[in-house]
């Protein structure tokens, strides 16, 4: 099966209330419009523990385990630009994990997506660690955004050791900018990486893979709100590459997806 593993997050949205946040929500809401099945590992403070509810809710598989604090962020959305600021963090995801209860949460899983959420939430040798016998998605996420606390710059690091483990690496638009990368073949192809998908917001996606970059446009929904899109579309990617999809046919599906869940299509 596909299992996505990442935090839950508290997250403030344009001044709103509290709310929960992380790939792992978002994950599970594509799963359940695709009616595909998958198992989601995730963490927040056991304080916090009713963040997973929605989660739960979807009927996807959940595995949750406490951490000392959650991690959460405030964000805010300006003429299409996100500015984020973490204002705590969570645990880093450790070799002792994968070799403990992680390991055994994903002894089925063989394509586990990694919703790092900065620089070392995943560290190399973590990473290293899942890859064995399983294909591995990362977000680029773990490569660009600093792990601190405070507004989020991105900075680079091209973390070989790590990518040389990754199969599929996601990137925005902007993480992929940050990277020094231009959206052709031969930019991404330097990465190492077999597969890179890179989502470009409104304009859909560019999928890179076997020396070729194809993009796939989006249809605009007006006035939605565009958190935890990129995680929603890598899980229904995902799902759909391990079901068969080509690239490009799984990229469609998923950007189909998106769009109905911004558009209230699927509850």
């Amino acid at each position: 099966m596909l299992a996505v593993v990442g935090h839950t997050t508290k997250d403030v949205v344009g001044g709103g209330p509290v709310r929960p946040g992380g790939a792992p929500l978002f994950a599970a809401r594509a799963l359940r419009a695709l009616g595909e099945q998958g198992l989601i590992v995730t963490r927040c403070a056991a304080d916090d523990e009713s963040l997973v509810a929605p989660i739960r809710a979807t009927g996807i598989r959940v595995l949750w385990r406490s951490e000392a604090e959650s991690a959460s962020f405030r964000l805010s959305y300006r003429n299409g630009h996100r500015e984020v600021e973490i204002e705590t963090m969570g645990e880093a995801w450790t070799v002792e994990d994968v070799r403990g209860w992680l390991g055994e949460a994903l002894r089925d899983a063989d394509w586990v997506h990694l919703g790092a959420l900065w620089r070392g939430d995943f560290a190399a040798d973590t990473v290293r660690e899942l890859a064995r016998g399983r294909r591995l998605s990362f977000d680029g996420q773990g490569l660009v955004r600093p792990g601190r606390v405070g507004p989020v710059r991105l900075e680079p690091d091209l973390d070989r050791p790590l990518l040389s483990e990754v199969d599929i690496l996601h990137l925005s638009v902007d993480e992929a900018a940050a990277l020094g990368l231009d959206l052709d073949a031969s930019s991404l192809g330097s990465l190492g990486v077999a597969e890179v998908v890179v989502t470009l917001g409104e304009e859909g996606c560019l999928v890179c893979s076997g020396g070729n970059a194809e993009r796939v446009p989006a249809r605009v929904v007006a006035d939605a709100d565009p958190t935890g899109a990129g995680d929603a579309f890598m899980a229904a990617y995902l799902v759909s590459r391990r079901g068969g999809h080509g690239p490009s046919s799984a990229a469609r599906r998923a950007t189909e997806v998106v769009h109905g869940l911004l558009a209230g299509a699927f509850r």
